[in-house]
């Protein structure tokens, strides 16, 4: 360490304070996620001896396969940081403290498998299963009703079509809705303009289960909120979102009061 210090007197130290701060963003963000296939870190600082002041112009990040609280996996993720303002002397010692709060501009990518996947998630199925709802108990004669065998297409336009079994007793009955997504005050994922796809449901089936859509439709709508998977100190919010193929695009920011520790 003495020698990295005599280093930054040599002008050598950009390098070496950069590098330091690289390789202790890359465990520290690492470390936020249950596991990665990759993360790339890049800290940009010029001239670099404002390192020596913990002033850095910008702070990005780019990881693919990133997996949140052990079943969430995104494709891609990256965010570019405003100018940050941290104690070197954190760095130092191998972690990274935030003088002041900073933005963040952030992008997510979802693959179709992805978000199917989520919803085999415990915090998703614990919201869809076992449910008793005044709408849902009109359909199960006041039974808790399940929904499972949940499968999601991307559709273009940001439209999804989506495949469902609702349970109760011995009953078990087909689902299958097409709506459009959307984004309200920045933090939650709607489904709007739901509409039930008859043409995939038995004709005996039919009306039972387009209720069991509707109702489906006004569930989702109450379940995918940001702050639920906000990281300690990380406020996530979203501008807006895309499909495109068989991925689903985010764009947002992220208002970061200080870094978090492992989840």
């Amino acid at each position: 360490m003495i020698g990295g210090f005599a280093g930054f007197n040599q002008n050598k130290g950009g390098d070496w304070g950069e590098n330091l701060l690289n390789k202790v963003a890359s465990q520290t963000i690492r470390h936020l996620f249950t596991r990665s296939e990759s993360v790339e870190v890049e800290v940009r600082c010029q001239p670099s001896s404002k390192l020596l002041q913990g002033t850095i112009d910008s702070f990005k990040m780019s990881g693919r396969g990133l997996v949140i609280r052990r079943e969430f996996r995104t494709e891609e993720m990256s965010f570019e940081t405003d100018a940050v303002s941290l104690d070197f002397g954190s760095v130092i010692q191998g972690k990274i403290a935030l003088k002041q709060p900073t933005q963040a501009i952030a992008q997510v990518k979802l693959t179709q498998s992805d978000i199917n996947k989520s919803f085999q998630a415990e915090l998703v199925r614990k919201r869809l299963e076992n449910l008793s709802l005044p709408a849902l108990e009109e359909i199960s004669g006041g039974k808790p009703v399940s929904f499972t065998d949940v499968e999601v297409q991307l559709l273009p336009k940001n439209e999804i079509k989506l495949f469902a079994k609702a349970s109760w007793n011995n009953t078990s009955v087909p689902i299958s809705l097409r709506c459009t997504l959307a984004v309200e005050r920045r933090k939650r994922i709607l489904f709007e303009n739901v509409r039930f796809e008859a043409n995939d449901i038995p004709e005996d089936s039919q009306e039972i289960s387009k209720k069991l859509a509707e109702a489906l439709g006004e569930i989702l709508n109450n379940m995918v909120d940001l702050d639920r998977f906000n990281l300690d100190g990380v406020k996530m919010r979203l501008n807006r979102l895309e499909t495109k193929g068989k991925s689903l695009l985010f764009s947002g920011y992220a208002q970061i009061e200080r870094v978090p520790q492992n989840p």
